[in-house]
C-alpha cells in the first residue's frame, strides 16, 4: 500500500517512517506538514493510507479527514497523535485506528492491517456532516475531477444557484455542492444573509445603498457589482452591521 505521513513535526514523521521501514511491505509515497498539504498530496499521489496527526497549523487533522472523504477514492485514515481526547471524533471521521504517541511498532502493524482490510473490502463509510463545534477553515470544491480547497477567510460571498452554491473568493469563483442554509449555520459569525440566495462575509460590506426605486443594494469591498438586499433581510442586516 502507498502511505502518506502527515505531522507538523519532522522528527515525528521521521520516527514513524522508521517504524514503517522495520515493518516493511509498504511504500511511503510522501509526507505533509499540515492538513491542507495532506489533502492535496493524497489526491495527487493516490495513496491508500494516511497517517494523520490531529493538532496542526493551517488545517487540523479532523478537518482534513472530512476533505479526504470527498476524494474519488478516499484513503484509509490512521490518526497518530500525542493526545487521546480526540479519539471519539477520529472514529466518527471513519478512522480505522487511533494511535497515541509514542507509537509502538506492533500498533502500527495492527493499524496497517486494518487499513488493508478496509481497502480490500472497499467499505469506506461517508463522514458525518460538519458539526458547529468544529467549524471548517476551508471549503472544498470539485474541479474537473480534482479537489480545490478554498480558505474561508478568502471568501467574499456565497450565492445559491439551483442545486449548487457559487463561492466568490479572492482567486475567482468555484461551485460547491452544499446548501446555503447549512453554510449559514456553520459560519454564523462569519457571513450575513442579505437575500434568500446570498450570504456575504461580514468584513466585505462597504455600504448599503438605496436606489431611486427604493431597492437596497450591498456594495462590497471586493465586489464587481452591487448585490440586492431583500426587504425581509434588511432589518436584521442593519442591526448586525451596527455591532461589527
Amino acid at each position: 500500500m502507498k502511505l502518506l505521513l502527515v505531522d507538523d513535526e519532522p522528527l515525528a514523521r521521521q520516527r514513524l517512517a522508521g517504524l514503517l521501514a522495520e515493518i516493511g511491505g509498504h511504500e511511503i509515497a510522501g509526507e505533509a506538514g499540515n492538513g491542507r498539504e495532506a489533502v492535496e498530496r493524497a489526491e495527487t499521489l493516490g495513496v491508500d493510507v494516511v497517517f494523520l496527526d490531529v493538532a496542526m497549523p493551517v488545517m487540523d487533522g479532523l478537518e482534513a479527514a472530512r476533505h479526504l472523504a470527498g476524494l474519488a477514492s478516499p484513503p484509509a485514515l490512521v490518526f497518530c497523535t500525542a493526545f487521546d481526547q480526540h479519539a471519539l471524533a477520529a472514529f466518527e471521521a471513519a478512522a480505522v485506528d487511533y494511535l497515541v504517541k509514542p507509537v509502538r511498532a506492533e500498533r502500527v502493524a495492527e493499524a496497517l492491517e486494518r487499513a488493508r482490510r478496509q481497502r480490500a473490502a472497499q467499505q469506506l463509510p461517508a463522514l458525518p456532516p460538519a458539526s458547529r463545534e468544529r467549524r471548517r477553515s476551508h471549503l472544498s470544491a470539485r474541479l474537473r475531477g480534482s479537489l480545490r480547497l478554498i480558505p474561508v477567510d478568502d471568501i467574499h460571498y456565497l450565492q445559491a444557484e439551483e442545486k449548487y452554491v457559487v463561492v466568490h473568493h479572492g482567486r475567482g469563483e468555484d461551485l460547491i455542492e452544499e446548501s446555503l442554509k447549512s453554510l449559514e449555520l456553520e459560519f454564523a459569525d462569519r457571513f450575513l444573509r442579505i437575500h434568500r440566495n446570498c450570504l456575504v462575509a461580514s468584513d466585505e460590506f462597504a455600504e448599503l445603498r438605496r436606489s431611486t426605486d427604493g431597492q437596497v443594494h450591498a456594495i462590497l469591498r471586493h465586489g464587481k457589482a452591487p448585490l440586492e438586499v431583500s426587504r425581509r433581510c434588511l432589518p436584521l442586516l442593519r442591526e448586525r452591521l451596527k455591532h461589527l
